[in-house]
């Protein structure tokens, strides 16, 4: 009997009831694992460059799950009873591999229109995931294009749908890679970028991806191996990009700011294009340095932060600041921040804090 696929028309069921219809020892020789098949699932099967789904069924956890045929097969730590089971699907797990799978399709269909290179294969690894393209190398501009390109159209989360249809009428709808299979196929359309044949789970819109960074490129063979991250997996590399490029600007600052009489260093910059969470961070890695003060200042926010040696008050300075010219904030001895009522004072409160430094 063929397994319901219930993910196929609703990759957002979280939880399904469903009937165990057999159950049985992984091995003759090994009862620590049991094989169960149901009449439906939502839990997706190991397929397509996407790692199966995990959860619980019962109180049993399913470790993997697999196609066999017409049937998926979930593979458990323990027995179940046959007859009426709650499945329960590992919901991060679950959007994680959702976001990168989307990620993917709309990362290939800018590679293959714009720039005529086709994917020619797609891997959803547990930190980072890759496609190998096929054609010629693609520079770090191309890169750089491609990955503004798919953000620009996660901005503008258009719609991610589920079509079924032939071959032949999936070929008429432009498909981007044709299928030779018989009878009705599965494919995902991302409005107006791409369609084509999968069986994987997706996102309902391009936005809910969040965002999409290439990381780097490499030579495999014939093709070139391309590594992205999507959703959380981008954000927090992207944080730890952001740590690494403050810790090196941090070293440069430290480096070119001569220390006082006595050692104390004192770094103050207004920086016109960093970002809030940049300037905290720039400032915690220069206050890692002995005796150093960072005073920094970025649009009317302001950060000022110092090594435990500098021995000053970096809540009081802010605290003077901001009534001197105006705004709100706080912190604590070593670290503080706030922000200016008028951006165009920040000159003036890294001047004004530094003379107030001994």
């Amino acid at each position: 009997m063929p397994t319901r696929r219930l993910y196929y028309d609703d990759a957002f069921l979280r939880e399904f009831s469903a009937e165990a219809l057999r159950c049985e020892p992984a091995r003759h020789d090994d009862a620590a694992t049991w094989r169960v098949v149901l009449d439906q699932t939502a839990f997706y099967p190991d397929s397509g460059g996407q790692p199966s789904d995990t959860g619980l069924l019962g109180e049993a956890r399913v470790l993997e799950v697999s196609d066999a045929g017409d049937e998926v097969v979930h593979l458990l730590d323990r027995p179940v009873p046959l007859g009426p089971i709650r499945g329960q699907v590992d919901w991060p797990r679950r959007f994680d591999h959702m976001q990168q799978h989307t990620g993917q399709h709309l990362l290939s269909a800018i590679f293959h229109e714009r720039y005529s290179l086709p994917t020619v294969s797609f891997h959803l690894g547990g930190e980072l995931s890759t496609i190998d393209l096929r054609g010629q190398e693609p520079t770090e501009a191309l890169l750089e294009e491609a990955e503004r390109a798919a953000n620009a159209i996660i901005f503008e989360s258009r719609p991610v749908r589920v079509r079924y249809g032939t071959a032949e009428e999936l070929d008429k709808l432009g498909v981007r890679k044709k299928v030779e299979r018989e009878g009705k196929l599965r494919a995902l359309e991302i409005e107006g970028v791409d369609l084509q044949p999968c069986g994987g789970t997706h996102v309902a819109s391009t936005g809910q991806i969040g965002l999409l960074l290439l990381r780097r490129v490499a030579k495999i063979r014939q093709d070139w191996r391309v590594e992205f991250v999507c959703g959380e997996r981008a954000r927090r590399a992207a944080r730890a990009l952001s740590e690494r490029l403050a810790e090196a600007e941090a070293r440069l600052l430290a480096e070119d700011t001569p220390p006082r009489p006595g050692g104390l260093r004192i770094v103050s910059r207004v920086l016109p294009d960093a970002s809030a969470d940049y300037l905290g961070l720039l400032a915690t890695a220069l206050a890692k340095h002995d005796k150093t003060i960072a005073l920094l200042a970025s649009g009317g926010y302001l950060v000022y932060a110092q090594h435990e040696s500098a021995a000053q008050d970096m809540n009081q300075l802010l605290r003077d600041t901001l009534q001197t010219l105006g705004g709100k904030g706080g912190g604590q001895r070593n670290f503080a921040r706030g922000r200016l009522h008028d951006p165009g004072h920040s000159e003036q409160a890294v001047t004004f804090a530094k003379e107030r430094c001994s």
